[in-house]
């Protein structure tokens, strides 16, 4: 490989010749080959949106040439369209408030300007020109409140509806399949299959609300709190002719914060919003494991629920089908609150007027809406789309049950009922018949107390 030399303010460096980037990235590169992991395009692309808006705000304050304040919009633009994704080549775990990520992207800003600009690399500096009226510790914070808040608007919001219709879907398909319901994993009173679904289903919208809800909070930038908070080097506006400029290129309202120091001293929003993750993780987990539980089998399990076979199942037993998919929601979930737990744990490392965590904010932050969205995605599609009951087997789950027995207390009293829910279970019968064998009642009055369906009908509403 051939290298130039190129200076910062520590002194020489050799750079890859063909590299955009400098001495300082260079310097990163160096300093932590640690992961391997690169914090993601899409947070790339919101600190070149920062970057773009910045580059134009601050011409239109008269403080940064017009030719150079151009040269860096048109290459922003490119990075926003995903060129130059091989030069930004900083490991994850790097040094603090994600300077290094900083100067990553304001060097290859700089030396792309330069060259649309047709001028040597020094006509653009990456300081002085790319970095104008920033620092990274406002323009990180940013870049994770623009990049978390498009992620979850783009991707996991889309998703949770459609994991949403397709479970409202099938409540509607199965409303008329009556089960035996289950509580301490022990036969309960009956319960409709769409009754069941239909809660599924109210979880996932009830999540999509809060998540929705508590993303709000990412809306307010520190952008233009330069160093502490302050505004320290920005000209008059700044803060606010940023939000709009931000909003108007990526098509989401941001705002300036209620007080600056506590938007950009803090990740509380970012907190905020893993908070909801959280309540939509336990909602997946919930309807995974009923899942899992339902279509077990398919011979000697619950075997209610037909979960699509969609590859096989084992390497050793021919014909075996797993519930993959909702293997897969599982374990997506279970990395969803690894990251959680990363997050929250950097978000209280904050100290004085900065959190130096956030490259790792960042990167957790984008992983957990990412894999979630994802999983939830490929779960709607793979498995609930087509899932299909057993109407048999629910059936005869439903009349076989002891707790059948629950109807017949109003009529002949607990302990009377609870006699004949003991007797079905020691001689083997229903207990239709274990109460039919004692004559308890007429035929009709006993078919009319324990129909199923009946038993079902919430007469309150």
């Amino acid at each position: 490989m051939k290298y130039r030399i190129e200076q910062d303010t520590m002194g020489s460096m050799q750079v890859p010749e063909n590299a955009y980037y400098a001495a300082q990235t260079q310097r990163a590169v160096e300093n932590f080959p640690v992961s391997g992991l690169r914090l993601q395009p899409e947070f790339v692309s919101a600190q070149a949106v920062i970057k773009r808006a910045a580059a134009k705000v601050n011409a239109d304050a008269g403080i940064l040439d017009r030719a150079v304040s151009q040269a860096i919009m048109n290459a922003a633009d490119e990075i926003i369209a995903g060129q130059f994704a091989d030069q930004f080549v900083v490991d994850v775990f790097q040094a603090g408030a994600g300077t290094s990520q900083n100067m990553n992207v304001n060097e290859v800003l700089a030396a792309r300007a330069a060259e649309i600009m047709g001028a040597a690399r020094s006509a653009v500096h990456p300081n002085d020109h790319a970095n104008m009226s920033q620092s990274t510790n406002d323009t990180i914070h940013a870049a994770i409140h623009i990049a978390g808040l498009a992620a979850v608007h783009s991707s996991l919001l889309p998703a949770l509806d459609e994991l949403h219709a397709a479970l409202a879907r099938k409540a509607g398909e199965f409303d008329d399949v009556v089960k035996i319901g289950r509580t301490h994993l022990q036969d309960a009173t009956p319960i409709r299959l769409g009754q069941l679904f239909s809660g599924y289903a109210a979880q996932i919208a009830r999540a999509r609300r809060r998540v929705e809800s508590a993303s709000e909070a990412l809306r307010e930038l520190a952008v233009g709190g330069t160093a502490v908070g302050t505004g320290l080097n920005t000209p008059p506006g700044f803060r606010q002719s940023m939000c709009e400029e931000i909003s108007a290129l990526t098509g989401l309202e941001f705002r300036i914060p209620e007080n600056a120091f506590e938007a950009q001293h803090c990740f509380d929003a970012v907190v905020e919003v893993c908070g909801a993750l959280r309540v939509l993780v336990t909602a997946l987990r919930k309807i995974a494991d009923d899942f899992r539980l339902l279509g077990s089998g398919p011979r000697t399990g619950l075997g209610e629920l037909k979960l699509p076979p969609v590859q096989p199942g084992s390497s050793i037993m021919p014909g075996k089908v797993n519930p993959v998919m909702a293997e897969m929601l599982n374990m997506a979930c279970f990395h969803a609150l690894g990251l959680d737990a990363a997050i929250v744990a950097a978000a209280q490392a904050g100290q004085m007027e900065l959190n130096v965590m956030m490259p790792v904010i960042a990167y957790d932050f984008l992983q957990e809406i990412q894999i979630l969205a994802g999983a939830v995605r490929a779960f709607s599609d793979r498995c609930v789309n087509g899932l299909e009951p057993d109407r048999e087997v629910c059936l005869r789950h439903a009349e076989m049950s002891n707790a059948l027995a629950t109807a017949l207390a109003p009529e002949i009293g607990y302990a009377r009922a609870a006699d004949i829910a003991k007797k079905a279970l020691d001689m083997n019968m229903t207990v239709r018949e274990a109460a039919r064998s004692e004559n308890l009642m007429s035929d009709e009055k006993l078919d009319s107390l324990l129909n199923i369906k009946r038993m079902t009908e919430d007469p309150s509403f």
